[in-house]
């Protein structure tokens, strides 16, 4: 009820919001904590969206059920878990060799088969398959990725957080033919979107 006063109004995206267990991806420290509307740590400095946020960025895709999604940030794997309700296919992309690990073993536990990962820069998103009708990015960046929108498909939409680390706005970004349309729908603050991966771990492609 609090997600649908905030904004909330997707059937399928609330549907998606009651029926992926948010504990699940939450560490143990913080298992009491899975249900607040609020953000949480996770392991490698990162955080676990809060689910209004959540559910407002990915109400903000206007997925149709038929789409083909490109994730940057698997993160916990929760995001890409909503997605994988409301999305043809999901493909999903992350820096962080242990985070895409513990999300792995999350997707297989709770039978989540139309999620694709990759380890890898999520700064050249995923080019092998390209384009996509949705791209979702769950990291702020200062501008609009020129190699992610490169890769959205005509008519295909992009949210993204975008602005500096003090002041983010979520952007939807759509895109008709060569030109970008974007506006801004609600401000938020999100871990910096990086390019390449940690010194200690190398892509491998598909996993």
């Amino acid at each position: 009820m609090e997600l649908r006063l905030a904004g909330v109004t997707d059937t399928r995206v609330l549907s998606a919001l009651e029926t992926i267990p948010r504990e699940a991806f939450v560490s143990e420290p913080f298992l009491d904590l899975a249900y607040d509307n609020r953000a949480l740590p996770i392991a490698c400095g990162q955080t676990i969206s809060q689910p209004l946020v959540v559910g407002l960025m990915t109400q903000a895709l206007e997925l149709t059920g038929r789409d083909k999604v490109l994730e940057i940030g698997t993160g916990s794997g929760y995001q890409a878990a909503i997605l994988s309700r409301v999305a043809r296919r999901v493909y999903t992309v992350e820096r962080h060799r242990p985070l895409l690990d513990q999300a792995e073993a999350r997707f297989r536990r709770l039978g989540l088969t139309n999620i694709v990962t990759r380890h890898g820069d999520g700064m050249k998103g995923w080019p092998a398959q390209a384009p996509f009708s949705r791209i979702l990015v769950t990291a702020g960046a200062r501008e609009i990725p020129e190699t992610l929108s490169d890769q959205l498909d005509d008519g295909g939409i992009m949210v993204l957080p975008v602005g500096d680390p003090d002041q983010q706005w979520v952007t939807r970004v759509r895109r008709n033919g060569h030109r970008l349309s974007t506006e801004r729908l609600i401000a938020v603050r999100f871990v910096p979107l990086l390019g390449g991966v940690p010194r200690d771990e190398t892509d491998d492609g598909l996993r």
